[in-house]
């Protein structure tokens, strides 16, 4: 490749937004702002590097090997950040610990995370989430979940569910049956991945019990409203999973007053992807996509980390995922109106400017000719960058 064909390109996993795209995004970006001011999240924005150690505490080895790494002047290693609970965890634990909790913050930016480019995830790529942190209590669980709902209706989007679920459930019944710590993550990356092929042979292959194999092949078709979530507590008999349950349940008596609970179903094969998720989780998906556009949960042990020990939950939502969405039902995001045009004949710029400030005091969007044009080549402009209506000035 020449060193010209090579200007023209742009890295692995990375996208040019286009005009009607950029529009489209930042729309969203700003239903989505607007629903987080509205239930009283803060906006936060942290450094687009940071230390590597920071950005890798307490979950390091998973995530380390898709993070964009190099050094500073002083050899320290740095990253781009590859999410964004990790940073606003340390914002908590170093800026805001003297503030009165809970906090409640959000965020709008992209993140980088070194992997196989597919449809709806570069390796750069946008987000948009909250972080609320200092309350254990369903009613913060319940609050995101809610918001998160919330959220995607404001984006345009209706036809979505939310998969629910609790990581201490799939816990509990691992300490039941006594799994080792590898077989633990072997059947957890098998969940995660949802292959189900590969859960089966590893616990047919296993020494485990019949009655212990079965259940673990049952958990990911586990799925289904409310009576399906009564049916299980006759499935277990250990007391982490039984409260795991209780929470789940008590979220969605609170998600039902949110009036909420029609696009909630139960999944307790859904444990995300991240270790340091300790309570519930979930994941929002809709027809059309096969990954889901949304997903979070609760983390009470990150915090620790940081020195601070603090309880929090919150969820992320993928920018790009939501304009895939849209595009794949037929739904559009109405573009900001393009008002006017002006155009002027010679010697007539001047008065061109003037009534283009007028009209911007207007609120009216407003572009003016640079250049003198016949009234036809101004229709012409007019209609190719569709403005409502052109104003000539001759």
């Amino acid at each position: 490749m020449s060193k010209n064909e090579f200007v023209l390109q742009i890295p692995y996993g990375t996208r040019d937004f286009l005009p009607g795209e950029a529009a489209c995004k930042r729309e969203i970006e700003d239903s989505l702002a607007e629903v987080f001011d509205q239930w009283g999240y803060d906006e936060v924005v942290t450094p687009t590097i940071e230390y590597l150690d920071t950005l890798t505490i307490g979950n390091g080895s998973e995530v380390e090997p898709h993070m964009f790494k190099f050094f500073d002047k002083n050899n320290r290693t740095l990253a781009l950040r590859h999410e964004m609970t990790t940073p606003i965890a340390r914002v908590a634990a170093s800026r805001l610990a003297e503030v009165e909790f809970p906090l409640k913050l959000s965020y709008i930016t992209n993140v980088y995370r070194y992997e196989q480019a597919q449809t709806g995830r570069q390796c750069e790529f946008y987000q948009a989430g909250v972080e609320l942190m200092g309350m254990t209590a369903a009613t913060a669980d319940a609050e995101v979940i809610a918001l998160a709902i919330e959220s995607l209706r404001q984006a345009g989007l209706e036809n979505f569910q939310i998969s629910l679920g609790q990581v201490e459930f799939i816990n509990g019944v691992m300490k039941q049956f006594k799994l080792s710590a590898k077989q633990q993550q072997e059947i957890k990356h098998a969940m995660v991945t949802r292959n189900l092929v590969e859960l089966g042979n590893m616990l047919d292959k296993s020494e485990l019990g019949k009655n212990a194999k079965e259940i673990l092949k049952k958990i990911p078709l586990l799925h289904g409203k409310i009576d399906m979530l009564k049916s299980v507590y006759h499935m277990i008999c250990n007391e982490q999973s039984k409260r795991a349950l209780d929470n789940l349940n008590e979220i969605y008596n609170l998600l039902d007053s949110y009036g909420v609970a029609e696009y909630v179903n139960f999944d307790l094969g859904v444990i995300r992807d991240f270790n340091y998720y300790t309570g519930m989780v979930f994941e929002a998906y809709t027809p059309g996509l096969g990954f889901p556009l949304c997903g979070g949960g609760r983390y009470d042990n990150m915090l620790s980390d940081f020195g601070t020990a603090c309880p929090a939950t919150g969820f992320a939502l993928g920018i790009e995922r939501i304009m895939l969405a849209l595009e794949r039902q037929g739904l559009s995001i109405s573009a900001k109106n393009k008002d006017i045009y002006i155009g002027w004949g010679e010697g007539k710029v001047i008065e061109a400017i003037k009534r283009a400030k007028e009209l911007r005091g207007e609120d009216k969007l407003v572009e003016i000719g640079l250049q003198a044009q016949t009234k036809k080549d101004a229709e012409s402009y007019q209609h190719a960058k569709n403005y409502n209506q052109l104003i000539y000035i001759d």
